[in-house]
């Protein structure tokens, strides 16, 4: 048997993790050949693949990215792409599919599987917002990078007696926001659920003055003020629709300064969430949910994904994996609240 195996949507750590796994496991356990298509969807378009051996994964369980590459083809966009998709396989004589990614390449996985591709789907998101899993590899790493630039940035901001301002990661769901706000002891937390008022935000802001201490707020790139809109960094859309966001940040710190005349400074942490080796947790996820997808591919149960409920790996319909996102729920927030100002 032949299986291949690409990494979609943006990268983050632990996909090596999965890619070593599938390949030690396809190859010594089921005698299998495996390929890695390059640059996500992009690969089984246009035919871009390598062999895969042990060698070739012998040192990759702590490296950040993806030995693959990745993309954000869309082949539904793509004239014939089904089609082409269908041929190339065919000419490589590939059995089967193992797809790593979060809801845009889930989302692809699901519509092959539906047109006759045989794919199994491995949850990957810095977002953690994939309902149908409990945790995706990516998310512990993100919020630890998170948290140690929160720590690093409240000396330098008690230093200076400012009001810091700390962007996230975070399109639709504030997960990062709220861990790594929390882990860092962050006297606000703004996420996209809730529409934040700049009032409010002010309030705490200058409560935490009062007490001589410098306030450190952070907030999710999608979060948006009351009456207000997202902040884009640029108005097009990829493959699959999203419009780029990013500066938040940005324009809270000036409001925060402007009606608090107190000094007020933005850090965008943008990509460096997603760099660098993924922590323990991580690697040790990831590397069972690329254990559980080839036995996925080897009892031919194709439309799934493989999903952490509890402490187990489990596999549920690519169906019901890409139907809704996790967002953090108002209780979450809540219990957020009472560290606030």
């Amino acid at each position: 048997m032949r299986v291949g195996v690409l990494t979609g949507g943006g990268d983050c750590p632990g996909l090596n993790a999965v890619i070593r796994a599938v390949v030690r496991k396809g190859i010594e356990t089921h005698g299998w050949e495996v390929v890695g298509f390059r640059s996500g969807w992009r690969g089984p378009l246009t035919g871009d693949s390598r062999p895969l051996g042990l060698a070739d994964v012998e040192e990759i369980l702590n490296r950040g990215g993806t030995i693959l590459g990745s993309s954000r083809t869309n082949p539904y966009k793509e004239e014939d792409g089904v089609q082409r998709i269908k041929s190339v396989l065919a000419e490589q004589g590939v059995d089967a599919l193992i797809a790593i990614g979060g809801e845009d390449t889930l989302g692809v996985a699901k519509k092959l599987t539906d047109d006759g591709v045989g794919v199994v789907g491995v949850p990957k998101t810095i977002d953690n917002d994939l309902a149908a899993t409990d945790y995706t590899f990516g998310f512990d790493t993100a919020v630890h990078i998170a948290t140690e630039s929160i720590d690093r940035l409240r000396t330098t901001a008690e230093s200076h007696y400012r009001a810091m301002v700390v962007e996230v990661m975070g399109r639709h769901a504030g997960w990062i926001a709220l861990h790594a706000g929390l882990a860092g002891g962050a006297n606000v937390i703004l996420v996209p659920e809730r529409p934040f008022s700049v009032e409010q935000v002010v309030e705490w802001v200058e409560r935490r003055f009062e007490k001589m201490y410098a306030p450190i707020i952070v907030v999710a790139e999608g979060a948006v003020p009351e009456g207000g809109a997202e902040v884009l960094k640029t108005g097009e859309k990829d493959a699959f629709g999203h419009v780029q966001l990013g500066g938040v940040g940005t324009w809270l710190a000036d409001e925060i300064a402007a009606r608090t005349g107190k000094e007020s400074r933005a850090v965008v942490l943008g990509h460096t969430q997603r760099g660098g080796t993924p922590t323990a947790y991580d690697r040790v996820l990831a590397t069972r949910f690329g254990l559980h997808a080839v036995d996925a591919v080897a009892d031919g149960d194709f439309g799934t994904m493989v999903a952490l409920r509890g402490t187990d790996i489990v596999r549920v319909k690519l169906s019901e994996a890409t139907a809704e996102l996790k967002t953090v729920p108002p209780e979450r927030y809540q219990e957020a609240e009472v560290f606030f100002g």
